[in-house]
Parts: C-alpha cells; structure tokens; sequence
C-alpha cells in the first residue's frame, strides 16, 4: 500500500542520509587532483553543487532493485561527474557568467580553463567507469555523452533557421536532457542486477521522466519571477525554441509566424517585444499545451515504473518524478 508522498527533496533524501554520506566519499576522492589550480576548481564545484536529484535516482534505483554495493557509489559519482562537465561546457558555450546564483567556472577562471576542467571530469568519470568493471555503466554513461553532444549540436543546427517542429524538438531534448536521467536509472540499476531486459525498461522510465523535466523547465520561462513579477523570457533572449512556442507558431498564420521568428531572431533582447510574445504564447494555449504534453510523459513514467518492485524505494523514485514536475526552480 503506497505512504503518504514525500513532498520535497529533503524528505526524498532523508532514508538515503547514509548512502548519500556514502556517495560524496567517492566523489571528493575521484575529483582530487595534485594541480593546484584543478584542485582549487574541484573544491568550488564542492561547494556550489545543485540539487544532486541524478545521484539520488541511482541510489534509489538500485535500492528498488536489489542491495546497495560500492559499484552504486561509482555509478552515482560517474552520473555526477558527467552531469557537471556538461553543465561546466555548457556555461561556455552560452557564454553564462552565473550558474545557480553564483559565478560560473568560466566567469572566474575563463573559457580555456573551464573547457579543461569539464574534460578532466569527464575523464575521471570514463576511468571510474572502467576501474568498476561492469561494462553496463561505461556503455550506459558513453551513449548519455553522445545523445548529449547530438542534441546540443541538433539544436544549434536549428537555431540558425528557428525551423524547429514539434517532432525535432522532441529528438532534441531527449538527446540532451532525457539522455542523461535515462543513465541514472540505467546505471543504478546494473549496479545491482545484470538483466538486460529490465535495466533496459528502466532506461526508458529516465526516459520518460527527462521529457517531462524538460518541458517543465520550458515552463519555468513562462512563469512570473519573484523578483521582477513577470516572466524571465531567458529562452526567448537566446534564441530558444520550445514547446509552448512551437504550438503558438504551428497554430499561427504564415504572416504572424514570420513575425514570431522575426522578433526571436532580431528583437530577443528588447523587453516589449519579448513580453509581447510571452504574452500570444499564453494566449494561444501554448502553456496549457505543454502542461498537458509533461504530464503525459510523467504519467507513462510512473505506469512503467509500476512494473517494478513496490517497495520504499519505488516510492521515493515516484515521488522524484513528481517533483520534477512541481519544482519552482
């Protein structure tokens, strides 16, 4: 019989206290460097880490499906350590100065230095993932990488025309952020069972789970900040193309849907033109559309998960799905 859903991440986190504690053991030891500078970089990562939501659906995962060994510790650190090398490469390709409220690697140490940072993560976590033996987690994390770099490039591809339909955006961000929470639970669970079949089913629930996080962030764009009162428009201002606007311009004459890309190619950085067309998105039903889009995705996630073991830890996965479509940030 289900408990009562954990509302937040501090309670998702709490049964795991011990393996978490676990967890950060090996990742300071894998990203320790004798360079001094890396060292100093690596300590700053430490402290300006995010939510940790990837590492936690590992260890919840391998928890649902079995016991919890030391190869669930390095398969939490490798998702880790890949999630911040893209986000390390990602902040110099968008040129973004902060990251979670505070400096960016690249703000502080510029590009050269943040690209090599973000390489030598991502090579600490290849190594790891061959030091553990289990070709399951180098295989999983290496396809995540590829999907990763596809997606990035796909969407740079189409920024240049802004011609991205409904199915293109959908290839897109299950290359570049689905990819990703697919190998978590994937690699949590070859930490623990060697079935192919289901390890593979899991995949597809991470799946499922990034569209619907995705969208979610999509969302975020459109909704009031508190700090100004009014949508922040940040994927607008770089050229974004998402969901809710996609279904404005599908549902948009030829004559407005040049002035849509007009004002996202030429206008993005003036503020009346980008509120105006927040405005036509929330008009249209754009929002509405892709609510619905997210919580499809969502429900299929939670349906196949079901599939699996009801015990605590399923439960704390279900409620990590549903937080990832009730986030405020």
């Amino acid at each position: 019989m289900r408990t009562k859903p954990m509302s937040n991440l501090s309670a998702i986190k709490k049964p795991i206290a011990t393996e978490i504690k676990a967890y950060h053991k090996v990742f300071r030891s894998t990203i320790r460097s004798k360079v001094s500078l890396l060292d100093i970089i690596m300590k700053y990562i430490l402290k300006t880490k995010g939510k940790e939501i990837r590492p936690i659906i590992v260890i919840y995962t391998a928890k649902m499906m079995g016991e919890i060994s030391e190869t669930t510790y390095y398969a939490a650190t490798l998702i880790e350590l890949l999630h911040t090398a893209t986000l390390v490469h990602d902040d110099v390709v968008d040129d973004s100065n902060k990251r979670r409220g505070v400096f960016s690697i690249n703000a502080l140490w510029k590009n050269k230095i943040a690209v090599l940072a973000g390489d030598y993560l991502l090579a600490k976590g290849l190594l790891l993932a061959v030091e553990t033996k289990n070709p399951h987690l180098l295989e999983f994390v290496s396809k995540a990488t590829r999907d990763m770099s596809e997606g990035e490039l796909l969407q740079i591809e189409k920024a240049r025309k802004l011609d991205i339909s409904e199915d293109v955006y959908f290839e897109i961000i299950q290359k570049k952020t689905a990819s990703l929470l697919a190998s978590c639970f994937a690699t949590g669970a070859s930490s623990t069972i060697t079935d192919r079949e289901l390890i593979e089913k899991l995949w597809h629930v991470g799946e499922l789970t990034g569209i619907a996080f995705q969208i979610m962030d999509d969302l975020l764009d459109f909704r009031k900040t508190s700090v100004t009162g009014k949508p922040s428009g940040i994927d607008i201002k770089e050229k974004k193309i998402t969901l809710p606007l996609i279904y404005l311009m599908d549902n948009s004459n030829k004559e407005e849907k040049k002035k849509i890309i007009r004002t996202v190619k030429r206008r993005n950085q003036d503020p009346k033109s980008v509120q105006l067309l927040i405005n036509q998105v929330q008009e249209s039903g754009g929002i509405e559309y892709a609510q619905s889009k997210m919580i499809e995705y969502k429900n299929k996630a939670i349906e196949l998960l079901h599939e699996f073991p009801d015990n605590e830890a399923r439960q704390a996965l279900e409620d990590i799905i549903e937080f990832t479509i009730s986030r405020k940030s």
